[in-house]
């Protein structure tokens, strides 16, 4: 098991294109070696992480009629 720490943990800069180092502060972090604003994902990464998602969601609703007589 990997343990993240403080030092080794990344996030995207547009502007370097790449996972860097970056300085937080409260409501936003920035790059460590050019300053510009960072964010979690890159754009590529982010859509993947939102369709595995919604393959693992649930479909929700109710169940269909007569199933709910097949488990009583």
């Amino acid at each position: 098991m990997e343990l993240n720490d403080y030092y080794s943990d990344r996030k995207f800069c547009a502007h370097c294109d790449r996972y860097v180092p970056y300085l937080m502060s409260v409501e936003r972090s920035y790059c460590a070696d050019c300053g510009q604003e960072v964010r979690l994902f890159s754009e590529g990464d982010w859509k993947r992480f939102h369709e595995q998602i919604e393959v693992r969601k649930s479909k929700g609703g109710r169940p269909r009629k007569g199933e709910d007589k097949k488990t009583a």
